[in-house]
């Protein structure tokens, strides 16, 4: 039988169940099947985006265990996104509606912004000028934007908004803002980069966090030979022998005593499983302290759109 999963309030009265399904990186015509394993398993907590291009297979997977009584509509927790390209108030709507007939469904239960910065309209995921430049269309508005997340809540598409690697300065900007709260802040955290001072501001104005990458993302696109193996980290193997668990169940565990959303990605139904059972052991505070030590401010997802005013990872947090 699968375990009770614990829920995170958001701010707006609804909840999402702690552990969820990531499907960044998920190789297409695996991510049906990833989906149809993990809500059999227990997982009753889906994330998907437009970027990853894999929504159709995404709503597949979830109308097949909706048509075979595993689950209702209502027992299940879906997340997409709004990309760059349709970051601007008046496509965000309509961006929704299409993501919502790839996804087979009537509504998002979350809608996040997916990253503060915009992309010149089209259809093309990475736009680029004659010179072989990003091109960022027109001057971004980070409010405009949300004026047009708040659409999506007002007219039943989204239950709940919220915002993914958004700094400090930014999630200000919205909140001073914002007729509908943001519910949560998607961002990279893992005990290289533990995000304690944003996630410390963001929990004290009513945000949840949402943690991606809690693996180390060993799959990442970008990455050099130099950068460290979460992984692997001799801390991380110590503990997983002395609690019985691999590797990725200490680093999942690691984000829920923290009461942090986390979204681990696999396509493996027996990883699916494991990175679902976590909820039968708990660490002393001296082991939970030697993950936080582990912290090195390491940021493994840069995202190449570092000349856009907006980026967010030129501030401090």
């Amino acid at each position: 039988m699968a375990p009770k999963v614990p829920r995170v309030s958001f701010s707006n009265g609804l909840s999402v169940p702690i552990i969820g399904l990531g499907t960044w990186l998920a190789a297409p015509g695996e991510v049906t099947t990833a989906v149809k394993e993990a809500i059999s398993c227990g997982y009753r907590h889906i994330d998907c985006a437009r970027l990853y291009g894999n929504e159709p297979e995404v709503g597949a997977g979830i109308k097949a265990k909706l048509q075979d009584g595993t689950i209702k509509r209502e027992d299940l927790f879906v997340t997409t996104k709004l990309w760059l390209t349709d970051a601007k108030k008046e496509y965000v709507v309509p961006a929704l509606k299409g993501q919502l007939k790839s996804l087979g469904l009537t509504y998002v239960d979350l809608y996040l912004v997916h990253w503060p910065v915009n992309l010149r309209h089209g259809d093309e995921y990475f736009p680029k000028k004659a010179d072989g430049s990003t091109d960022f269309g027109t001057d971004y508005d980070l409010v405009g934007v949300w004026r047009g997340m708040e659409e999506a809540v007002n007219e039943g598409l989204a239950k709940s908004i919220g915002l993914s690697n958004y700094n400090k300065r930014q999630v200000e900007t919205i909140l001073k803002n914002a007729k509908v709260k943001p519910v949560t802040n998607q961002v990279e955290c893992h005990p290289y980069l533990s995000q304690k001072k944003l996630i410390n501001f963001c929990k004290s104005n009513g945000l949840t966090i949402t943690a991606y990458s809690p693996l180390g993302s060993p799959s990442r696109p970008e990455q050099e030979s130099t950068d460290p193996v979460l992984l692997q980290d001799p801390v991380v193997l110590e503990l997983a022998k002395k609690y019985n668990k691999n590797a990725g169940q200490i680093l999942i565990r690691y984000q829920i005593e923290n009461c942090n959303i986390v979204i681990p990605k696999s396509v493996k139904p027996s990883r699916i499983k494991s990175n679902f059972d976590v909820f039968d052991f708990k660490f002393s505070s001296e082991d939970l302290k030697k993950l936080e030590d582990l912290n090195q401010n390491y940021r493994l997802i840069y995202f190449n759109i570092k000349d856009h005013p907006e980026y967010p990872f030129n501030e401090e947090y």
